[in-house]
């Protein structure tokens, strides 16, 4: 059998199956340059800006932008902006304390054996199988019990009242990211050698210094791996976000759902390119990132 022969099947297979995941990606970019406001049909893309006329009240003026029409709205709308950087502010922040926690844990979870390990270990899955709904409505109703008791206990009033905003999604995309996160560590340290560590010991190095020197370089892509599953998790999320969100904290997926319950304008296909492009710049980084630190040291 030759192995670099290819079967025409497998080939078409790949195609379907490549086109299958990327045409809707594909189409969605290039609705995102339509001339029609409605984005329902394709009228043909945005002509050039000497060709752009635009009507505002009654005043006719060109419009510099020409076929990134709908990104210059993007880059002027604050709404948009301040979504933007919601959604950021929240993904890094839960991403950080989730890659911590998780990291810890599968750490513990593999080292060590305690009475409720076996608990512990089938717990993890719980927020990964269960619907995003039940999970949302069951943090909404947690979140809404404990600030009424705190409230009354200490009379909390004006803006020292506890309330849902961005302290809320953050702390329920840490819930959900946390069993992601350790999953992913506790495979790579599967085929963990601890006999590194017992000769970094051997030289005289503490814990800490062992962890810091040799446990953490070595399990440092698996690390990047959950911390870039977490991030892509927290950006995407709507269900959660939808349910623990307050005034102030609306996300960008919040905000596109809102557009969409008016009408779909090609605004928001350039919205979700701009987020598809950000999304893949960031995955691109952390390869960056994983390929470079498996690189053997000379």
């Amino acid at each position: 059998m030759n192995p670099f022969k290819r079967s025409p099947f497998v080939i078409a297979a790949a195609v379907f199956v490549y086109t299958f995941l990327y045409a809707p990606i594909l189409i969605l970019i290039l609705y995102s340059f339509n001339a029609s406001r409605t984005n329902v049909t394709f009228d043909g893309f945005i002509p050039a800006f000497s060709e752009r006329v635009e009507m505002d009240g009654s005043l006719v003026k060109a419009s510099p932008c020409g076929p990134f029409h709908w990104y210059c709205d993007l880059a002027k709308n604050d709404d948009v902006i301040e979504a933007a950087g919601n959604t950021l502010t929240i993904a890094f922040t839960a991403t950080l304390i989730a890659t911590i926690i998780g990291t810890m844990a599968a750490l513990a979870l593999q080292r060590y054996d305690f009475k409720i390990k076996p608990f512990s270990q089938l717990s993890l899955y719980i927020p990964i199988v269960i619907p995003e709904i039940v999970m949302g409505i069951g943090i909404l109703t947690l979140f809404s019990q404990a600030f009424g008791w705190l409230n009354n206990a200490f009379n909390l009033t004006g803006d020292a009242r506890l309330a849902l905003g961005i302290g809320t999604v953050t702390v329920s995309h840490i819930a959900f990211m946390v069993p992601f996160v350790t999953l992913v560590v506790q495979a790579r340290l599967q085929g963990f050698d601890k006999s590194f560590e017992e000769a970094a010991m051997d030289l005289g190095a503490n814990e800490w210094t062992t962890f810091r020197r040799v446990t953490f370089p070595m399990i440092l892509p698996g690390v990047l791996s959950g911390a870039l599953l977490a991030f892509t998790l927290s950006l995407d999320d709507f269900v959660i976000t939808f349910f623990t969100n307050g005034p102030g904290s609306t996300t960008l997926p919040i905000y596109v759902y809102g557009l969409l319950r008016r009408i779909i304008t090609p605004q928001v296909n350039a919205l979700s390119t701009v987020w598809i492009l950000i999304v893949f710049i960031a995955v691109l980084l952390l390869q960056w990132l994983q390929s470079r630190e498996a690189k053997p040291a000379h």
